[in-house]
């Protein structure tokens, strides 16, 4: 028996770092957290903690397989490694040779890796000259507020967390997303910390804190700028901090005059008493106590119309009164933009033959496969590289990507551990290792670590990395450049710059040994100041965005759908639906765990007691969820976890696993948010009904 040091590879801030046993067979027989790893802490999540039963799946795609059916049907043939990539690159070859932007690489976060992720795939359609994806299905709109904020995604660190003595747990649902931070959140409240959660749905979390405030979805902005306004209107602000360490307090000052507590109350579906004394709860913490005030900021507050200006809002908050000055106070969305990355030495955009190809946003898949091409749009798409993602599911308006996928002329092409629902479509699937079979290293969204994730065993059957694919496939394509002949650890040392302060320390030969180092950062980075911004400041009103000409400073911007901001579809679609993560899968990975599909048998829908007895509705029923993009089907949970009006069904079921074979995005919407341009799952009016 021997241990490996192994990084968790799936899309959560926590990054965990595992020890795997394998025996003397070469078989992984145990997988555990990493005790020494100071936030995993050797706890796995309920996902993860299954890895091996997902690893050694009945299902796992084993060989190379060849469409034989319809599109859609599922019925495949194997072949051998030689054929599929021979047939992929001379399909390629074609198409390139009329317009290589008619081919669309499409992937996201099913390995966060940056060796199997982007790595050598990018170096591939770079050379290409493929149409370049612009990947906005989860954090593009948060990302965007955070760089005209701070100037990257940065914030406090999540081991000092439990010191904090007020925290509130916005727009997320740790329990769910990131139980490692809940770990913390619970360390505080022993410590004697108030916990307040902001959510339009009473959450697993929700539940667990002292407070929750239930808002409307979508009215984020509204109710951080009614908080400002109350700080403003008493004087409950740490002028100092603000003077030296902000910019543009007066241009927010005089936007959140013209958001009152009656108004926000009103926009955000509470009372002018709530509002009030969580403002007063937070400006006394933070100012008269002097202790410290952490915001857990989620990114369900980003997925609708104004979801970046919602996260600028929120995160201008703690530099009001000062909580940057603590370590255990600031806001935490995302940690990566403390890591120094190198993206032209892992991705290599020098490959680009003829400049910049044109951009795709991955959000609207279903009207780009539909597209026939035009002087605007550029090259019908005529293939598709389906890789560290599962389409048919996750993308918004899923009967357009159904139908885009259906198209005979297009040819797909999907990298899978399982047949999907989009590798239904395929015509060629390609078997890819597991975290277990392959190399990579990581950076989290959540904790301030590197983590080298070693290979622990074999491939399984004919299954190859995403990495050695594209270097084959780049050798079928007869791409010449060494970089086409880089290892997984070449890499892996490419992906980051080791002579960055944050890096500069960092031992490689420990990195191999422990798994993980910790970047070199202050434990309070903004105390002074000093944030990643180009005037060094928190900017309350962002001279990247009046650069471009666009309101500098954080705004409410109503929903697409909602009762107030579109009463004419509201009268049609008067429930608005949110489709957060179900607590057992992680997007569309793990739902087909046996261990974890019986804890979760079936997708539901949570609607309030009163919208149920207006529809005659009852527990247990069927129902159909639909509006005028689609339609799917749960069972009725009636519960007063949401609000009136609002209904929830957790996401993301594969639609073969359903019984209709559809799932919640078939009525989710295609509009883009106002920075950032992501995907608006939780902006969208419905109806429901008995099935």
């Amino acid at each position: 028996m021997f241990t490996v040091p192994v990084a968790c590879p799936h899309d959560c801030p926590d990054t965990c770092a595992m020890r795997v046993t394998v025996n003397e067979l070469g078989r992984a027989v145990k997988i555990e957290g990493d005790p020494l790893h100071p936030t995993t802490d050797g706890v796995l999540c309920t996902k993860v903690a299954r890895y091996l039963e997902r690893t050694y799946h009945p299902e796992r795609l084993l060989h190379p397989l060849k469409r034989i059916g319809r599109k859609g049907e599922g019925k495949f043939e194997p072949i051998s490694w030689d054929q599929a990539l021979t047939t992929i690159a001379e399909r390629l070859k074609s198409i390139a040779e009329r317009n290589p932007e008619a081919i669309m690489p499409y992937s996201y976060g099913g390995t966060m890796g940056m060796v199997q992720r982007e790595g050598m795939a990018a170096r591939f359609f770079n050379k290409l000259g493929a149409s370049r994806l612009d990947r906005t299905i989860c954090a593009s709109a948060g990302a965007a507020a955070m760089r005209a904020t701070y100037g990257a995604g940065v914030g406090m660190d999540v081991e000092q967390l439990d010191q904090a003595k007020l925290i509130l747990i916005w727009g997320s649902n740790p329990i769910t997303t990131g139980v490692h931070i809940w770990r913390k959140v619970q360390e505080a409240q022993r410590n004697g910390a108030r916990v307040i959660a902001i959510d339009p749905h009473c959450s697993l979390t929700a539940q667990k804190c002292h407070q929750h405030l239930a808002i409307l979805p979508g009215t984020d902005a509204a109710l951080a700028l009614g908080l400002m306004h109350i700080f403003i209107r008493e004087q409950w602000l740490d002028h100092e901090y603000i003077e030296r360490y902000t910019l543009g307090f007066n241009e927010l000052a005089e936007r959140a005059a013209g958001y009152s507590p009656k108004r926000v109350a009103a926009i955000c579906g509470i009372t002018i008493a709530e509002l009030e004394a969580l403002a007063q709860i937070i400006a006394k913490t933070a100012l008269q106590d002097k202790q410290p005030v952490a915001f857990r900021l989620g990114y369900g507050a980003q997925r609708v119309r104004g979801g970046a200006n919602a996260i600028r809002a929120v995160a201008c908050l703690p530099a009001l009164i000062g909580a940057w000055r603590q370590a255990a106070g600031g806001l935490l969305l995302s940690s990566s933009g403390f890591y120094p990355m190198n993206p032209a030495g892992l991705e290599r955009p020098d490959l680009y033959p003829n400049g910049l190809p044109r951009l795709l946003n991955m959000s609207t898949l279903g009207d780009q496969l539909l597209h026939e091409g035009d002087d605007s749009f550029g090259p019908k798409i005529e293939a598709m590289i389906v890789y560290n993602s599962n389409p048919a599911a996750i993308a918004p308006e899923s009967r357009k990507v159904a139908q885009g996928l259906a198209r005979e002329d297009l040819f797909t092409v999907v990298l899978e551990h399982f047949q999907t629902d989009t590798a239904d479509y395929a015509d060629i699937i390609l078997p890819a290792t597991t975290q277990l079979e392959h190399s990579d290293i990581h950076k989290s969204y959540g904790h301030r670590y590197i983590l080298l994730s070693q290979q622990a065993i074999q491939p399984l059957g004919e299954c190859k990395s995403n990495a050695e694919i594209f270097r084959l496939l780049a050798a079928k394509m007869d791409f010449t450049e060494r970089c086409f002949q880089d290892d997984d650890m070449s890499l892996a040392r490419a992906a980051f710059n080791w002579q960055h302060p944050h890096t500069a320390d960092m031992s490689w030969e420990t990195l191999q040994q422990q798994g993980w180092q910790k970047l070199k950062i202050a434990d309070a980075a903004f105390a002074e100041g000093n944030f990643p911004s180009p005037s060094g400041r928190c900017e309350f009103a962002s001279s990247e965005l009046a650069a471009q000409g666009l309101d500098p400073v954080p705004d409410y911007v109503p929903p697409y759908e909602s009762v107030a901001s579109n009463p004419d579809l509201a009268a049609h679609y008067p429930l608005q639906l949110i489709s957060p993560p179900a607590r057992h899968f992680l997007n569309s990975s793990f739902v087909n765990v046996a261990s974890l599909r019986k804890q979760f048998p079936e997708p539901g829908l949570e609607i309030h007691p009163a919208d149920a007895a207006a529809r005659d509705l009852h527990e247990g029923q069927t129902l159909t969820v639909f509006n005028a993009r689609g339609e799917f089907q749960v069972k009725a949970v009636i519960t007063d976890r949401v609000k009136p009006g609002v209904v929830l069904a957790y996401s993301v079921w594969w639609k073969k696993s359903s019984t209709d074979g559809k799932n919640c995005n078939e009525v989710a919407s295609q509009a883009l948010t106002d920075l950032g341009a992501a995907a608006t799952f939780y902006d969208c009016l419905v109806e429901v009904q008995a099935a």
